[in-house]
């Protein structure tokens, strides 16, 4: 029986170590483990870590893999925390998930706190009566996956949005969007042909609608006030200023990006989707990214023949993916291997029961 630690901070001899000590560590600890151990790393993970992960993806896929390797008796997730829940979700009983730093959040997840989503759906039933669906974008708290499942909703990925969405749709008449409000409008507008006029937002701080341009009863989407730090940096100035400099560079962003620079640019779609458009790019095309610095560097590294640049010109990392770094991904190791794993992130029972119920709907919407 493993012993597992949760209320511990770093130890600073990690900290103290060398680049060379760290690698050597850490592949001294995966080899000891072998097949009873499961790196996963998501596509926004630094270099220096994501390096040691068996497996690559963005979170659902990396939840699934976990999920699949039933031999593996710990999960390390190099993802952050909402990753790691989705894991525990999907994992049998016996395994564990270890993220390498609990610090590791995700401020749109956050943006959809659960108190607040039961408010808003108390206020919002009692204005618009049985007529909305909860839907929530995968990038949110297992507590929020539970709630929309709870409520007869379902998930959504930003590869599957259009045929979950065109699900909800033929069960109620309106939706309501968790967390991201990118998302839900660029899907709804962009995939579906919803007008703007039939969105509107919720603010959670005011407990109100904003953006109201039309009729309250012609309203389709109701889209939770929360964004993504990294796409939000993204500017329709930054597109003017790429093409003004190279009339030849294609733009392409994530949909989490606002509704006017997915406008304008030549291309959007999922992290998949812009990973599988630059390996499908002819050689010596041009390319400004709208998403996180790490993966677009990676696949400028990758695909050489290729002009690949950050569409912004700061960068724009996932600073508390950041946080996972080699000190913490070695200290998660040793621990596992001394059987005392740090970190581990177990989802209750209840929560997990909605939260699979709101995924399976996913699955069988989105197909």
């Amino acid at each position: 029986m493993l012993n597992v630690h949760t209320d511990l901070q770093l130890p600073e001899v990690y900290r103290q170590l060398s680049d060379g000590e760290l690698d050597e560590r850490i592949k001294r600890a995966k080899a000891t483990l072998g097949s009873d151990l499961v790196i996963l790393g998501h596509h926004y993970q630094r270099d220096d870590v994501i390096q040691y992960a068996d497996f690559r993806g963005d979170s659902l896929k990396l939840s699934q893999i976990g999920a699949r390797e039933r031999d593996a008796k710990v999960i390390i997730f190099c993802g952050v925390h909402f990753m790691a829940e989705t894991a525990d979700t999907l994992a049998a009983d016996e395994q564990i998930i270890v993220l390498p730093d609990l610090q590791a959040g995700c401020s749109m997840a956050d943006m959809a706190d659960i108190e607040d989503v039961e408010e808003a759906w108390e206020l919002l039933v009692e204005q618009f009566g049985d007529t909305i669906i909860p839907v929530t974008y995968v990038n949110s708290t297992a507590a929020i996956k539970a709630f929309v499942g709870k409520h007869g909703g379902t998930t959504c990925t930003s590869s599957n949005a259009k045929e979950v969405l065109t699900w909800a749709y033929s069960q109620k008449k309106r939706i309501l969007f968790l967390p991201d409000q990118h998302l839900g409008r660029n899907t709804a507008y962009g995939q579906l042909n919803i007008p703007l006029e039939q969105m509107v937002i919720w603010n959670p701080h005011t407990a109100g609608l904003e953006a109201v341009a039309g009729e309250l009863e012609e309203v389709r989407m109701i889209l939770w006030k929360g964004h993504c730090s990294v796409h939000q940096k993204f500017t329709t100035a930054h597109i003017e200023q790429v093409r003004k400099r190279d009339a030849e560079i294609k733009v392409l962003v994530h949909p989490e990006c606002s509704f006017e620079v997915v406008q304008q640019s030549d291309f959007n779609g999922s992290t998949d989707y812009i990973i599988k458009m630059i390996e499908a790019a002819p050689s010596g095309s041009k390319w400004a990214i709208g998403t996180e610095v790490n993966l677009v560097g990676r696949l400028a590294k990758e695909h050489p023949d290729k002009h690949i640049e950050l569409l912004s010109t700061t960068m724009c990392p996932c600073l508390t993916m950041n946080r996972i770094d080699r000190p913490h991904l070695l200290w998660a190791l040793e621990s596992v291997v001394e059987g005392n794993p740090v970190n581990q992130i177990e989802v209750a029972p209840e929560i997990i029961h909605w939260s699979k119920i709101a995924l399976n709907r996913m699955f069988q919407a989105g197909k």
